[in-house]
């Protein structure tokens, strides 16, 4: 066992015993444990058990901690009905897909049950739970500002990674350097390239949203600088729709608020090149490729990685069953992914786009709430964005970034269904969630105020014709 891990053990002991104390600090800890959580050296099990890790116990510890706490804390969840329902339809999309595919095992005989629990049910619902915690406990502005630190250190560190891992040649434009580094990193890490491209996407745009926050020169120019560092992270990874993904999300948040910036996009677009070539010549794949008549055309397959091969095959499939879908696993128990091997020969364990893969699995009903959820999300962001209110403005920015980040770079991979890589995109709807609630709670106290100032005159009122009256039948 190495030093690492006896110390990372230790780290655990420390937290699980500290969150009787102060649950919430504990937390924001196990949300900074992501960063090394999917190292390859890190155990995936404990006393022989799998999934008896140290995260999860960590978990576990801090749940209690706070159950026990809630009382005495006098925490009420107050989330807002709209939210509330679209969260339980959410999560009872995701039971009614495993239960489809616990019942009918077509295709996938060989996958066990307690498998199937454990990685489609109880690895989907855990990594949105500490974005609930966070939400029922971050009642104060230190402990808001505690987790945008915690939240925005998570994606920064993870981008010291890459950046240490990564070769100077892979950055400088060798694309055969920058192809063997992003499998290696992918080994290294246990986050593909194309994940990691997209979980950065909106990272360095959610650094620069918090930049009101700091008072002083030299802390703006420390949060320019994270921002940059995980920008080359992220364009490192190499990740093409991640790359879109990003210069999407920042064009939206320049056309929302940073309209000044605008001007500055031409520039970006040329320099970008210069900056990173490799990445450029990845974005550019396909493109240019010449024919066996000698005319210069686009090689769909080369340009989509096969994903404009597949797509029409997911399509068909979907039209099948429209309303409800397959269940999970769709692609693999309606045995399309036997048949894009016998037609394609690739083999495609999911659609590559999570719009396709959410109405394969759970149709047209399924999907709505899914899609109401991340619409009401981005609405809720980007007011709390455009906010005079620097906090306000710190975490919708926070919120708004890595949500537009995901649902661009779903285009052409990702999932609807919360995995270990986007814990800290769901800890930042939650926590945008917060604010919300006390933005509206803060607007609506004045008006409560008034009313109650209206009443009392009211009621002394009453009070003074009622004794007039009654002295006049005396």
């Amino acid at each position: 066992m190495s030093i690492r891990i006896i110390a990372l053990y230790i780290l655990v002991v420390g937290l699980s015993i500290y969150a009787w104390k102060d649950w919430f600090k504990s937390l924001c800890g196990l949300i900074l444990m992501m960063v090394v959580l999917e190292h390859n050296s890190m155990p995936r099990g404990m006393l022989g058990f799998q999934g008896l890790n140290m995260w999860n116990v960590l978990f576990v510890m801090i749940f209690l901690a706070w159950l026990a706490s809630r009382q005495r804390e006098g925490l009420v969840w107050d989330m807002p009905r709209r939210m509330n329902i679209l969260l339980l339809l959410y999560l009872a999309v995701i039971v009614f897909g495993l239960l489809r595919a616990a019942l009918d095992r077509s295709n996938i005989p060989e996958y066990p049950l307690k498998s199937l629990i454990g990685d489609h049910f109880i690895n989907t619902v855990k990594w949105v739970l500490p974005g609930a915690l966070l939400f029922d406990g971050c009642r104060t502005r230190r402990r808001v500002i505690l987790v945008l630190v915690c939240i925005l250190s998570v994606y920064f560190l993870i981008s010291i990674q890459i950046i240490r891992f990564m070769p100077l040649a892979a950055a400088l434009g060798d694309e055969d350097v920058l192809e063997w580094a992003r499998i290696s990193l992918g080994r290294y890490m246990n986050y593909t390239a194309v994940n990691i491209s997209a979980m950065l996407a909106g990272a360095s745009w959610a650094i620069l949203a918090a930049l009101p926050l700091a008072r002083k020169k030299k802390y703006q120019i420390l949060l320019v600088a994270a921002a940059g560092a995980v920008t080359l992270g992220q364009a490192l990874s190499g990740g093409r729709a991640g790359i879109l993904a990003w210069g999407g999300t920042g064009l939206l948040m320049c056309l929302l608020k940073w309209r000044r910036y605008l001007l500055l996009a031409p520039l970006v677009v040329i320099l970008l090149p210069i900056v990173f070539p490799a990445a450029a010549e990845r974005m550019l794949m396909g493109f240019g490729e010449v024919d066996a008549a000698g005319e210069t055309a686009v090689d769909e397959y080369e340009f989509s990685s096969g994903r404009l091969m597949v797509w029409p095959y997911v399509i068909d499939k979907i039209m099948e069953s429209p309303l409800v879908g397959y269940g999970r696993l769709a692609m693999q128990r309606t045995g399309l992914t036997d048949q894009l091997i016998s037609d394609l020969n690739e083999a495609f364990g999911h659609p590559h786009n999570m719009y396709l893969e959410t109405l394969l699995d759970n149709g047209v009903l399924g999907s709505l709430p899914i899609f109401l959820f991340f619409g009401m999300v981005i609405v809720y962001s980007a007011r709390l964005f455009r906010s005079s209110n620097r906090l306000y403005s710190a975490v919708g920015g926070l919120a708004l970034a890595l949500t537009l980040a995901q649902l661009i770079a779903g285009i052409g991979a990702q999932h609807v269904y919360p995995r270990s890589i986007t814990l800290g995109w769901w800890a930042a709807m939650f926590l945008m969630l917060r604010i919300h609630v006390e933005e509206r709670q803060a607007q609506e106290a004045p008006q409560a105020e008034v009313v109650a100032d209206v009443l009392a005159t009211k009621a002394q009122r009453e009070d003074v014709f009622a004794r007039a009256e009654e002295a006049a039948w005396q």
